[in-house]
């Protein structure tokens, strides 16, 4: 076992482990089947990625393949800092990293916390169009990888992918697309809520109704109302 293992696993706790599988669906049939959970929280996993940021890729492929979701988050993390210090060659490997392990980002935390800082950056001057395959993917993890990594473009106020990747996942059958595809669209209005809107007025009407209620919590509860009741 490598040491940021062994440090990571000396702060497990049972009981929290327990309530961690329930919290993340990880019951036959629900979304994240089989995943087993120490019971670490996010800050303490990221006091252990800080300390271990050098460690090499070798290394980082042995903690993002383990059974354990705080390890593979670990391993994550460990990506995301390394990425952050990154020359563009380095950044590319990290990138190719990424995506040689993608079957390992899996659950909504994996996908958050790694996504717009490795993937999102990493495109953020390059050709855009593997989110578009993404989106379209049958995987609900990739799909999910497709929109939130567009939060690095809504950060510099550019909204165009996020509207696209948006459309193709408009009909999306699952809850965590719902879901995320309404936070980033908040996101987009917390910095243009005129550019929200135009997308919303075209879509609002076919969107699920958690996307939409996610999209629009931050607006008057006079206007969410007139969503809500298809009047605007």
């Amino acid at each position: 076992m490598l040491s940021a293992q062994k440090e990571l696993r000396s702060l497990a706790n049972k009981s929290k482990g327990k309530f961690l599988q329930r919290f993340f669906k990880t019951g036959k049939g629900e979304y994240a089947e089989g995943d087993v959970f120490l019971g670490i929280t996010v800050p303490q996993t990221r006091s252990v990625a800080k300390k271990y940021s050098g460690i090499p890729l070798s290394e980082v492929q042995k903690i993002i393949s383990s059974e354990f979701h705080e390890e593979r988050l670990l391993a994550l993390l460990v990506l995301v800092q390394k990425f952050s210090k990154a020359s563009e060659a380095e950044r590319k490997k990290i990138f190719d990293f990424y995506f040689g392990n993608a079957r390992f980002v899996n659950n909504w935390d994996l996908v958050d916390l790694s996504a717009d800082k490795i993937v999102g950056e990493y495109l953020a001057d390059k050709d855009k169009a593997m989110l578009r395959d993404l989106a379209c993917s049958g995987n609900l993890w990739e799909r999910r990888i497709a929109i939130v990594s567009t939060f690095s473009f809504i950060k510099r106020n550019s909204f165009a992918e996020t509207f696209e990747v948006s459309e193709l996942l408009l009909n999306d059958s699952h809850d965590l697309i719902h879901k995320a595809v309404g936070w980033m669209l908040r996101e987009v209005g917390k910095r243009d809520k005129a550019s929200e809107v135009r997308f919303l007025k075209k879509h609002y009407r076919k969107m699920p109704r958690t996307m939409l209620r996610y999209a629009i919590e931050r607006f008057l509860e006079a206007e969410r109302k007139a969503y809500l009741n298809g009047t605007v």
